[in-house]
């Protein structure tokens, strides 16, 4: 059993919202470890101590490992008043240069961006933590020109992945089940000292669908990505640049169209993607790029209407072994499934023990820690109780136990510092609890981080 977290607030979670912000599965790295320090965003009023509602801002959190007080930073320059869960906040650190990245507030939506000076995040200690650290609210990547306004202007899913002193941005434009996948990097340019993002390429490209990612994690100088896609149905007024028909969760293009677990990696910063059996199937230097049709790409062939869910969970071990939570009903009963495959390329799957994972419930998280056991960090679809399971490499990931089980923490979509995990074997949980009474009393919700020692 694990023994109970210290935890830390960061702030209060806005409740009163109808969409949760703050703890989506989407969110690949809303809390990130860098050089001994730690960072969260998240969104809150200005002021809730007042009563302040409306409208909410980013506030950025860091703090010096282990156990540091958090300091908060909020960047009152940016409203955010769209009560959509799709428009969360996304951290990304650059290891070249040391700046903190962010990108927010999208569903279907021109790019939103800001990142901070060079060196913040590799010297912390010489920069006061404030917002005069970072840059305007930007509708460009830095270093894009207007010659790619048009493919920014229509973003959702942003997401960063560190790659050695890179940092890659990806994101998607289109709409559900009918869109694409597509990767920046933000790399030193031309053998300067100068960082910017390279030309955009899509790597993943939807055929009458959209691809959906459980996430891009880079581990011994691969890139691996895992996603399930979503069919479209047409329905009139689709092509209407107005339509928003298709940002409705039960709209015509809900999750019952995801289907088939999909595997594809890249040796090359996502430059060329390669199948499970190693061919390449996309050289995006030469305009390709993984399509539907791409040989071997499907890894457990999962037809619509199976419940699978989109951009559930993803993570690598360190020998390569490929872990993947989704859930499906193949078997004649809904299941949370954890789907494995091995360092040799195999493919596994195992339906979950102790929780249910119920049609379009709240998605869960996979870690892996030092010595590469497998954790599922597991939210309950309406009881405010979160469940982490441990499946240990010795078995071969298959002796699921429940070794964390309590209650207090309403519906989220729990998050992980990975970085960390890797490297002091801590496994920091980014999620919401309720701070005293009960739910339905109206108690204060907040934001706050479990601290596991495993």
């Amino acid at each position: 059993m694990l023994a109970d977290p210290s935890i830390s607030v960061l702030g209060p979670d806005p409740t009163h919202r109808n969409c949760v912000l703050n703890g989506n599965a989407f969110q690949q790295d809303a809390i990130q470890s860098f050089n001994g320090w730690q960072y969260a965003c998240f969104y809150s009023q200005l002021k809730p101590e007042e009563g302040d509602k409306e409208p909410l801002y980013i506030h950025l959190s860091r703090r010096k490992l282990p156990e540091g007080h958090w300091e908060t930073l909020v960047f009152d320059d940016y409203p955010q008043t769209t009560d959509d869960g799709h428009n969360t906040v996304q951290l990304g650190i650059c290891p070249g240069d040391g700046t903190i990245h962010l990108s927010y507030d999208h569903h279907c939506d021109i790019i939103r961006y800001r990142h901070s000076k060079p060196g913040v995040a590799q010297t912390p200690e010489s920069f006061p933590w404030s917002a005069s650290l970072f840059t305007p609210h930007l509708s460009r990547l830095p270093g894009l020109g207007e010659e790619h306004d048009e493919l920014l202007s229509y973003v959702t899913y942003p997401r960063f992945v560190q790659l050695g002193n890179a940092l890659l941005f990806s994101f998607r434009t289109g709409k559900a089940g009918l869109g694409d996948d597509h990767v920046a990097l933000y790399s030193a340019q031309d053998g300067s000292s100068t960082y910017g993002y390279s030309a955009p390429r899509t790597n993943l490209k939807g055929i009458d669908s959209n691809p959906y990612i459980h996430g891009l994690d880079f581990r011994g100088g691969r890139l691996h990505a895992t996603w399930v896609y979503r069919g479209f149905v047409w329905y009139e007024g689709w092509d209407d640049l107005q339509d928003t028909k298709h940002k409705q969760q039960a709209g015509p293009n809900s999750g019952e169209n995801n289907h088939d677990i999909c595997y594809a990696y890249s040796d090359d910063q996502g430059a060329s993607w390669c199948n499970g059996a190693g061919e390449v199937v996309a050289d995006l230097r030469k305009g390709e790029s993984v399509r539907n049709d791409s040989a071997g790409i499907v890894a457990f062939e999962i037809p619509k209407g199976s419940g699978l869910s989109n951009q559930e969970a993803q993570a690598v071990d360190h020998e390569g072994g490929v872990h993947v939570l989704n859930r499906d009903k193949l078997d004649g009963e809904m299941r949370w499934k954890h789907y494995y495959r091995s360092p040799e390329g195999k493919w596994t799957q195992h339906a979950l023990p102790h929780v249910q994972g119920v049609q379009g419930g709240k998605r869960g998280r996979l870690a892996v820690s030092k010595d590469d056991d497998l954790y599922l960090i597991l939210p309950n679809h309406k009881a405010a109780t979160l469940t982490i399971l441990k499946a240990t490499k010795a078995s071969g990931y298959s002796d699921y136990k429940i070794v964390w089980q309590r209650d207090g923490f309403p519906p989220t979509e729990p998050l992980v510092d990975t970085t960390r995990l890797d490297h002091d074997n801590v496994m920091s949980v980014f999620t919401r609890a309720r701070n005293g009474g009960d739910m339905e009393s109206g108690a204060r919700v907040d934001v706050i981080v479990l601290d596991f020692r495993l």
